[in-house]
C-alpha cells in the first residue's frame, strides 16, 4: 500500500456489494486513496462534497450500474445535468455488455467488466481515464480566458488557421476591438466595476461571434480580437457592443475603437493580419465615442516609416541626433510680457529623413518602451543648457521639462532628475516638470507619492494637458501641483463671449481657488493674447511670441 499521501489521486468505488468494493480497494489503493460509496444517493453526496470543497478531491469514480436506491444510470444522468462529468471521469462497473452503449450516451468514460479483469489491467485503465480526464481539463482551462469566457490569443489563432483551412474562400475581417482609457475606469470606479465592464463587452462580442459567423478571444486587458464573415456593418457592430455596454455607462463613457484588416487572398499569417487591425485601433487615439477604421495603404507606409525609426533610435541618442530646443513662456499679469521661463521641445533631424516631427515619433516611443531613454537625453541636455546660459549670462532662465506616464513608473526616475541637478549645480527651482493631465490618472497614489517628494526637493510641478483628459474636479484638488497648463485645444476657438472662452474662465476661477497660476500653451494670435491676459491668464507660451528655439537663438529674449 502506498502511504505517501501527498501526491495521490482519490478515487471514489460506488457498489453495493462490500466483496466487490473490497476487491477493487485493493487494488486501486496501491496508487490512490480510495473511498467508498454503497449506493448511487450516498456516490453523489461524495461528489458534491469533493465539488464543493467539503471533501476529497475526486480523480476518478468507479460507478456500479446495478444498485438499490439510486442506480449507477441515474447516477449518470444526475452527473450529466449538473455537467459535472467535464471534469469528473466514471469508468462503468457492470456484467452486462449491452449497458455500454446507454452509459456512453450518458457519459462514462469506460467499462471494467464483471468479474474483473487482472488489476494490472484495472489499475491501467484507471491511469488512462484519468490522465485522459486531467489533459482535457488543462486544455479547456488554457483555451478560454476567465473572466470574458472567451478564447485565449494562442486557441484564438489556431482555430482561426483552422477555420481558414476549411473554408479557404470566404471572406474574412480581422478586427481588434479596444476600450480606450481603460484604465481611468478601474480607477474611479474600482476594479470589480471594471471587470464588470469587460464582462459586459465580451458578451457583446459573443453576439457579434453568434449573428456574423465568427469566433473571438481576449487579446490583453482591454483588447479583443474577432475573426468574422467580411462585409457587415461595422456601425451596426459597434452599436451591439454598446447596447451591452449601456446599463454600466453613459455614452460618454464609452471609448470604443475598431481597427479592421480584410486580407481576401489571405496573403498574410493570421497573426500579422491582426497586427495590423490593432495597429488601426490604435490609430483611433483620441477619438471619443464608437468609432472605427480600416487598414489602408497609408497606414501600410506609416507601418514601414515606424519600423525605419525604431531601428534607428539608439544610434540617433549616441550621435546626438535629438535636438532640444526652448520654447519662451511670458509672465503677462503686468504691463509688458516679461520672461519667466521655457519648455524644452525636442525634434529629430535624421541623417536621411530630415526633420521628423515630434508627434511621429513620440507616441510611437512610449508604445515601445523607449521614450524614458530620449526623456533622460533631453533631461539631461536641458540641466547642462540652464548651467552654460547661468555661466554665460550670469542670470538663471528656468526651463520645465516633459515626463511621460512611462517615466513615473520608472524605479530611479527621482534619483536620475535629482542626480544631473546636483551634477550641474542647479536649484531645484530652477528646473521644472510638466507632467500630463492623464498619468495622474494612471496610478494616483504613485504619481502623489512621487510629485510630493519631487516638490520637497524643491521642484516646481506643472500639470500639463489639462483639459485633454478625463481628470474630474475632485481629483484637481487633491494634486500636488504648482500651476495648470492649458491644453492647446481649450485655446484654439476662444472668442469674447463664446462657449470655449467661458470655458477658460472657468479654469482660471478654479486656478485661483486652488491659489495655482494657468500657463497657456499654444497661443498664437493676438486676439488670443488679449483674451487671455483681459480673463487673468498667468502666462503664456506660443507662436504669438515664438516657436521652440536653438539654444542660440534664444539669447535674444535674453537680451530685450
Amino acid at each position: 500500500m502506498n502511504t505517501d499521501n501527498t501526491f495521490q489521486r482519490t478515487v471514489l468505488v460506488v457498489d453495493d456489494e462490500a466483496v466487490n468494493r473490497e476487491i477493487l480497494g485493493s487494488i486501486l489503493e496501491i496508487e490512490y486513496k480510495v473511498i467508498y460509496a454503497e449506493n448511487g444517493r450516498d456516490a453523489l453526496e461524495k461528489i458534491h462534497d469533493s465539488a464543493s470543497g467539503a471533501g476529497s478531491t475526486l480523480s476518478l469514480v468507479l460507478l456500479d450500474l446495478l444498485m438499490p436506491e439510486m442506480s449507477g444510470f441515474d447516477v449518470l444522468k444526475e452527473l450529466k445535468k449538473e455537467e459535472l462529468l467535464s471534469d469528473l471521469p466514471v469508468i462503468v462497473l457492470t456484467s452486462e455488455k449491452s449497458a455500454e452503449i446507454e452509459s456512453l450516451k450518458l457519459g462514462a468514460a469506460d467499462f471494467l467488466i464483471k468479474p474483473y479483469d487482472l488489476p494490472d489491467v484495472i489499475l491501467a485503465r484507471a491511469r488512462h481515464a484519468i490522465k485522459l480526464f486531467e489533459d482535457a481539463k488543462i486544455i479547456r482551462d488554457t483555451e478560454y480566458e476567465k473572466l470574458t469566457g472567451l478564447y485565449t490569443p494562442e486557441f484564438f489563432y489556431e482555430f482561426a488557421a483552422l477555420y481558414d483551412s476549411r473554408h479557404p474562400l470566404k471572406k474574412m475581417d480581422a478586427i481588434a476591438i479596444n476600450f480606450s482609457r481603460f484604465h481611468l475606469i478601474n480607477e474611479l470606479r474600482g476594479r470589480k466595476f471594471g471587470d464588470s465592464v469587460l464582462k459586459a463587452l465580451a458578451e457583446g462580442i459573443k453576439i457579434l461571434v453568434k449573428e456574423f459567423s465568427g469566433l473571438a478571444c481576449r487579446y490583453d486587458a482591454d483588447t479583443f480580437y474577432l475573426y468574422i464573415g467580411g462585409g457587415n456593418s461595422y456601425e451596426q457592430m459597434l452599436k451591439i457592443l454598446q447596447e451591452r455596454l449601456s446599463c454600466l455607462l453613459s455614452p460618454s463613457e464609452m471609448r470604443l475603437r475598431m481597427g479592421i484588416f480584410t486580407d481576401e487572398k489571405r496573403s498574410l499569417p493570421i497573426i500579422q493580419r491582426f497586427d495590423h487591425a490593432l495597429q488601426a485601433c490604435n490609430s483611433l487615439r483620441g477619438k471619443k465615442g464608437g468609432v472605427f477604421r480600416l487598414y489602408d495603404e497609408k497606414m501600410a507606409e506609416k507601418e514601414v516609416f515606424d519600423a525605419l525609426l525604431l531601428k534607428d533610435f539608439e544610434s540617433a541618442i549616441a550621435q546626438k541626433q535629438f535636438k532640444v530646443n526652448y520654447q519662451p513662456k511670458f509672465n503677462i499679469k503686468g504691463e509688458k510680457p516679461v520672461l519667466c521661463s521655457a519648455e524644452a521641445l525636442v525634434s529629430w533631424i535624421h541623417p536621411t529623413l530630415g526633420r521628423v516631427r515630434p508627434d511621429l515619433f513620440i507616441p510611437l516611443f512610449e508604445e515601445n518602451g523607449l521614450i524614458t531613454m530620449l526623456d533622460q537625453y533631453v533631461w539631461e541636455e536641458a540641466a547642462k543648457q540652464i548651467r552654460k546660459w547661468k555661466d554665460d549670462w550670469g542670470l538663471t532662465v528656468p526651463v520645465s521639462v516633459n515626463v511621460s506616464r512611462v517615466d513615473i513608473n520608472f524605479p530611479e526616475f527621482s534619483d536620475f532628475i535629482s542626480r544631473i541637478v546636483r551634477e550641474n549645480n542647479l536649484l531645484p527651482s530652477e528646473y521644472m516638470l510638466e507632467i500630463t493631465e492623464s498619468a495622474y490618472t494612471e496610478d494616483s497614489r504613485l504619481i502623489i507619492d512621487v510629485v510630493n517628494n519631487l516638490r520637497k526637493c524643491g521642484h516646481k510641478i506643472e500639470m500639463d494637458d489639462f483639459g485633454s483628459g478625463y481628470s474630474s474636479l475632485n481629483m484637481i484638488t487633491s494634486m500636488p501641483i504648482d500651476a495648470l497648463k492649458l491644453d492647446k485645444a481649450f485655446i484654439d476657438n476662444i472668442a469674447a463671449g463664446n462657449k470655449e472662452m467661458r470655458l477658460v474662465e472657468l479654469v482660471l476661477d478654479i486656478a485661483r481657488n486652488l491659489e495655482v497660476p494657468v500657463i497657456a500653451e499654444g497661443v498664437e494670435t493676438e486676439e488670443q493674447y488679449k483674451l487671455l491676459k483681459a480673463a487673468g491668464c498667468d502666462i503664456i507660451q506660443g507662436y504669438y511670441f515664438s516657436k521652440p528655439l536653438a539654444p542660440e537663438e534664444f539669447i535674444k529674449f535674453v537680451e530685450k
